[in-house]
């Protein structure tokens, strides 16, 4: 049993053929976009009993480097929009979480709201929203802007987005609909508050037309690792999706934020941080690793280019320099400064050049990659869950539907075995699986209080 008290939380996050770059490429990964896919993948996770399905979102087709989007499944050419999906996928599962991501750029706060507060409902409490700015300057563009927002600026509107967010969906009281046949009554006008906001970016009236749900609200997501959006998470966050490649960096970032949370006046415990985790695993080493290098084999090098040059934050054309040679000095980026941040500590700490450093992002684009045995990964997962480097991990399996076979056929039982991982799910909701609290209606009594 592990000296921490409580189990690690793990997210499955579908990401069209797998996290890896060339994952299209392999002949065991999916052909193409069929809803059997996707539902398989869910049905899989919730037997594993993952805490939720993860799924991001691209609103662009990437053509910045058309050749480059030619050769690749991750340049947004075919990619569902997270509700729908989702939507879906609430039908052919029961009890696994659903996390979809909405941009606090290119949506209003009415709309998501209840978007999001409609699934939850129909989904008996099991949906959280993945707050993110919208940092691909492509999207910009399909909403009418000539360039993209500045970092700065997308920040103060996605706090007050959520601020907005968070009012709409506390609308009404727990129990402001008393459906009472006998009086006639059907809700308690008294228990309903409408938004009234007005501010820099947002003017809602409100109320919101949908009750609370099961969970209260859905769970709030946030995935930006950067000041900006630690603070974001530190107000608003009840899951942070974060980007750490080593297990020191992990436990400085995760150390950071929990003060930040604290400082805030919120429970630090009822923010959870799961890095991301790619893990290749077989039942020998050597078997992982000829799994990852048949992947990293298919890697084209226009490809892998086009993804370090955007991951560096597209600030230097890079294919101006020698492929073997040292990565050039970056100037600061308005597009994803942490994943920059993380580009550069890799290239400067490893000594890699180029060519190397865009083979080790084209699996998991910085997050952690771990290839070994179903106890080597296990045993990684461990140290950063007893360190508290994480309290969990977002799974980015490298093929689908194979890297999630492995792993919940092979690593969830080793993390069963340690008393890591719960063997059942103990609630319903998607709260309950993450051992949040119930939150309080911020306009009138909760349930709880009640």
């Amino acid at each position: 049993m592990t000296s921490r008290s409580g189990k690690m939380h793990l997210g499955a996050f579908l990401y069209l053929t797998g996290h890896h770059l060339a994952a299209w490429r392999h002949p065991d990964t999916w052909a193409g976009d069929h809803f059997s896919h996707y539902a398989d993948f869910a049905r899989k996770a919730e037997a594993a009993k993952f805490d939720a399905i993860f799924i991001a979102d691209i609103s662009a087709v990437r053509m910045d480097k058309p050749d480059a989007s030619a050769h690749s499944a991750h340049s947004g050419i075919s990619h569902f929009e997270p509700l729908t999906l989702l939507s879906a996928l609430a039908v052919v599962t029961e009890r696994i979480g659903l996390i979809g991501t909405g941009s606090t750029s290119f949506n209003d706060p009415y709309n998501l709201a209840r978007q999001f507060a409609s699934l939850d409902h129909l989904s008996n409490g099991r949906v959280g929203w993945n707050a993110v700015t919208s940092s691909d300057p492509n999207a910009a563009p399909n909403f009418g802007h000539a360039q993209h927002i500045e970092h700065a600026d997308r920040y103060q509107r996605a706090e007050e987005f959520a601020d907005v967010v968070l009012k709409l969906w506390d609308s009404f009281e727990d129990d402001a609909f008393t459906r009472d046949r006998e009086t006639g009554r059907y809700f308690d006008l008294q228990k309903m508050h409408p938004a009234n906001h007005k501010g820099q970016h947002f003017s809602v009236a409100g109320a919101l037309n949908i009750p609370r749900s099961q969970q209260g609200r859905p769970v709030v997501v946030q995935a930006g690792s950067s000041d900006a959006g630690k603070d974001l998470a530190a107000r608003t966050a009840e899951v942070v999706f974060t980007v750490q490649s080593n297990i020191d960096t992990a436990k400085a970032f995760y150390h950071d934020l929990k003060q930040k949370v604290a400082a805030f006046g919120r429970d630090p415990d009822q923010v959870k941080i799961l890095p991301g985790l790619m893990a290749i695993v077989g039942a020998t080493h050597e078997e992982a690793q000829a799994k990852y290098e048949e992947l990293q084999s298919l890697i084209l090098p226009v490809v892998g280019m086009s993804l370090l040059e955007g991951l560096a934050g597209r600030t230097v054309k890079l294919s101006d320099y020698p492929l073997d040679g040292p990565l050039p000095e970056l100037p600061p980026t308005s597009y994803q400064k942490s994943r920059q941040a993380v580009v550069l500590e890799m290239a400067r700490k490893e000594n890699l050049t180029i060519r190397e450093l865009y083979l080790r992002l084209a699996g998991s684009r910085g997050h952690l990659t771990v290839v070994g045995t179903a106890q080597d990964v296990a045993d990684e997962m461990q140290a950063w869950f007893e360190s508290r480097a994480a309290d969990g991990f977002n799974v980015m399996p490298a093929t689908i539907p194979g890297g999630l076979d492995d792993f919940s056929l092979s690593v969830i039982p080793e993390l069963q075995r340690r008393g890591l991982f719960r063997d059942e799910y103990d609630g319903s909701t998607l709260r309950d699986h993450l051992g949040l609290s119930y939150p309080v209606c911020q306009n009138g009594l909760s349930r709880l209080s009640a």
